[in-house]
């Protein structure tokens, strides 16, 4: 198990830098001087708490000095042979020998049972962590979902395209008082908390994907206490 970090995936195929969605990472060319010519696949990331300020690093076509706050944390080696421990001993190998200070391994732990996953997960939330990742690590490397990885949080998070807006009242008068989104099976609902004023003033727009947290959903589909966390740009 490990802590689920909350910054920008990015996958490196021995080249470039890609996000999730297949887009290049202008990242600095000191950055990626030294990265193994294997694919591998993690998060860039700084702290908890400052994926806004990661985002805009990575999303910026010109890499300016925010990228020097910035590791490239590892937690796959996609194609390399052998189970989970051997994939990221191979990533340990060389990441060491060319001692890449801006890359780190994600540390990984043995978890025994359920209580040491709690524990654990309570652990990385008192720290300002998103959650946990759990993974068989006798499996070979595989692509896309699988019942031997599972993601662990108190409250999930999903995407939604911001299609509509209601107007605010009160002391949101003047504002925007919700966005209605439209989640990818096409149901719609209305998302009205976690915004900040300056964000109900200038309010995602409309075909933007925003990220929302909430705890799971209704018998309608509909998401259950869904707050804003933030504007998707990858």
């Amino acid at each position: 198990m490990s802590e689920k970090l909350d910054g920008i995936r990015a996958y490196w195929d021995g080249k470039n830098l890609f996000t999730r969605q297949n887009k290049k990472i202008n990242a600095p060319e000191y950055f990626t001087r030294g990265l193994p010519q294997f694919a591998l696949d993690g998060e860039l990331w700084s702290k908890r708490g400052d994926f806004e300020n990661i985002q805009a690093a990575v999303m910026d076509a010109n890499p300016g000095g925010m990228w020097k706050e910035i590791k490239y944390m590892l937690f796959e080696a996609p194609g390399a042979e052998g189970n989970f421990t051997d994939r990221l001993q191979k990533v340990r190998d060389s990441i060491e020998k060319k001692k890449l200070r801006h890359v780190e391994i994600i540390e990984q732990k043995i978890c025994m049972n359920q209580k040491e996953l709690d524990a654990f997960l309570e652990h990385v939330i008192a720290k300002g962590g998103e959650g946990v990742m759990i993974k068989d690590a006798s499996k070979s490397y595989f692509d896309g979902r699988s019942d031997s990885i599972l993601k662990v949080k108190k409250a999930d998070d999903s995407e939604a395209e911001v299609v509509g807006y209601k107007e605010g009242s009160g002391k949101f008068f003047g504002m925007m008082g919700s966005l209605q989104l439209e989640l990818a099976n096409g149901i719609r609902f209305y998302l009205g908390s976690g915004f900040s004023e300056e964000q109900r003033k200038n309010p995602p727009k409309t075909g933007t994907i925003v990220t929302f947290r909430h705890y799971g959903f209704t018998k309608y589909g509909k998401p259950k206490f869904a707050s804003f966390m933030r504007l998707r740009r990858d």
